[in-house]
């Protein structure tokens, strides 16, 4: 009877999790990929036909979306990388025992909703905002100058939001590397930039990994940025879904776009891995 408990024991520790992914992840993921094959509407109700032609016309339809948003989303995360990096590195090395105390004050403005934070991002970059405003009031920049409603706003938004799920894993790979190891590099006479190219940022790719994978899926796929500080000409996927299924009760089309989106994004995951090389990252973040 101990024998038998013993070997059930795994079982019975992932039980909780396996129900948790399978209640709220497989079977809304089973309902959407049935509800993507459907026709019909709201009001005499849809019905499975496999309809696989929904596929198609959401690509040829919303095309330019799914490339902005990839685009958009690309291009935040290479930014969070060079923004993130140093901080991370600071903190890191050189925050002593108040590594909590700055982590704590980097996360702190991310207590307030996602949502408010964007609003108050809107209100700043207005044209008469209190960034903009003064800058024009001393004729640093033109009367017609603007931010709100460019893909830079929207972007910048992005960066913002998406800031601390960059920061925090690049510090945890950083903050595991033994000072000594950087030491012994330059007891070989390596200089800094050598030591930092050849040991340091080496052992912090498992963070920089993690830190992407964070970061470029949700702002690829993100609407709330592109919804508040963006325009119509800056229209990400993200809208487009939320539209599709709150605003005109296209379930169908709304959950192929979603699979469309999920797809594109899982190709991208996997080229990045294998061109990072993932087998030597994860041998890097055992050692």
């Amino acid at each position: 009877m101990s024998t038998l408990r013993r070997n059930l024991a795994p079982y019975f520790l992932v039980l909780p999790g396996g129900l948790w992914l399978l209640l709220f992840f497989a079977v809304p993921m089973i309902t959407m990929l049935s509800l993507s094959l459907q026709q019909g509407d709201v009001v005499s109700g849809f019905s499975f036909t496999g309809h696989w032609q929904t596929y198609t016309d959401a690509i040829v339809n919303y095309r330019t979306q799914i490339v902005r948003s990839l685009i958009y989303g690309a291009i935040a995360t290479i930014a969070l990388i060079v923004l993130a990096f140093p901080v991370a590195y600071w903190i890191a090395f050189y925050g002593g025992r108040r590594k909590s105390t700055y982590l704590f004050l980097l996360l702190l403005p991310f207590f307030v909703s996602f949502v408010l934070r964007t609003i108050s991002w809107r209100q700043i970059l207005t044209d008469e905002g209190m960034l903009l405003g003064p800058l024009k009031s001393i004729h640093l920049l033109p009367a017609d100058f603007h931010v709100l409603g460019t893909p830079v706003a929207v972007i910048f938004g992005l960066i913002y939001n998406f800031l601390p799920f960059m920061v925090l894993p690049v510090y945890v790979a950083l903050e595991r590397i033994d000072p000594r190891v950087v030491e012994a590099a330059r007891d070989l006479y390596a200089n800094p930039a050598t030591a930092f190219r050849k040991v340091v940022l080496p052992l912090a790719l498992p963070g920089v990994f993690a830190g992407v994978l964070m970061t470029f899926v949700p702002a690829s796929a993100d609407y709330v940025d592109s919804a508040v500080l963006g325009s119509s000409s800056t229209t990400m996927i993200g809208q487009v879904i939320q539209a599709q299924y709150l605003v005109n009760s296209d379930y169908p089309t709304a959950s192929a776009l979603s699979f469309v989106l999920m797809a594109v994004l899982l190709v991208g995951v996997f080229a990045y891995a294998r061109a990072l090389g993932t087998e030597d990252v994860m041998k890097v973040a055992a050692r």
